[in-house]
């Protein structure tokens, strides 16, 4: 699933594409629209963590979620296409760009005046993208979640703070030497506030294209199980967690807990 710091880059590229320009086409295979009228415009697009909206002059918003599956492509019109037909969700023509959603498992048309209202964006928590999070709003979040959610989990879920995905996830945690498994009944307020600080620079810090890096030569952690700990040597160890088993990666050395040595319960 595409975290927070890709959806921005592609909300960005797609703005550069297609914002402020006429719409010349527009198709959703899998979801009937009403058409949109001549000249219509499109007025905007923004990430809101991990979910991509496109505003229309009309009024209407095109959400799409990409989870494990989708992707946004731009292409010139003409230019041959890098996947096949069939897998396309989304298709935007303006006079000079296509933008093209393959295979999300979420697409939508709203209205804007229902956002508010939305079961799902209106319950995210502040985006960790933007340089003014509301970082206390999301401590707050954070806080309200049972004392036995273990931390891993709690930076997983959108509703406290939006945009921390599997690879941020285990690296924020090393790089606080939290062990994923630590419960948020085991954290003071500072260990919190601090993940949530660090994920949020993390995020920030890559917003801009290019590898993505945490650390030092790349990722600390995340992707490397049995390879030597950055910091101390020992061999990072990885596990399924949480209700949807995403593998999570640490140190047993470096990330510590009280009563849990090292090893998930």
């Amino acid at each position: 699933m595409p975290e927070g710091d890709t959806i921005f880059r592609t909300a960005t590229v797609l703005r550069t594409a297609i914002a402020g320009k006429p719409l010349v086409g527009f198709e959703t295979p899998r979801l009937h629209a009403t058409p949109f009228p001549p000249e219509t415009v499109v007025r905007s697009v923004e990430a809101r963590g991990k979910h991509l909206l496109v505003g229309f002059g009309d009024g209407r918003i095109l959400h799409t979620h990409m989870q494990m599956s989708g992707s946004w492509h731009v292409y010139r019109p003409g230019e041959p296409w890098q996947r096949a037909e069939h897998r396309v969700r989304v298709r935007i023509d303006v006079p000079d760009a296509v933008a093209v959603c393959f295979d999300a498992p979420v697409v939508e048309l709203l209205r804007e005046r229902d956002l508010p209202r939305h079961p799902r964006l209106s319950a995210l928590g502040p985006d960790l993208c933007s340089p003014d999070a509301d970082l206390a709003e999301a401590l707050v979040r954070l806080d309200r979640l049972p004392p036995g959610t273990e931390v891993a989990v709690a930076l997983l879920d959108q509703r406290v703070a939006s945009g921390v995905g599997n690879v941020y996830k285990s690296e924020v945690l090393f790089a606080r030497r939290v062990h994923p498994f630590a419960t948020l009944g085991d954290l003071d307020a500072a260990t919190k506030r601090g993940l949530l600080d660090t994920a949020s620079r993390m995020l920030r810090a890559n917003l801009g294209g290019g590898r993505r890096t945490t650390a030092p030569g790349g990722l600390a952690v995340y992707g490397k199980a049995a390879r030597p700990c950055p910091r101390c040597g020992t061999p990072i160890r990885s596990a399924r967690q949480g209700e949807t088993a995403r593998t999570t990666y640490w140190c047993p050395s470096c990330q510590r807990a009280p009563g849990l040595e090292g090893t998930p319960r």
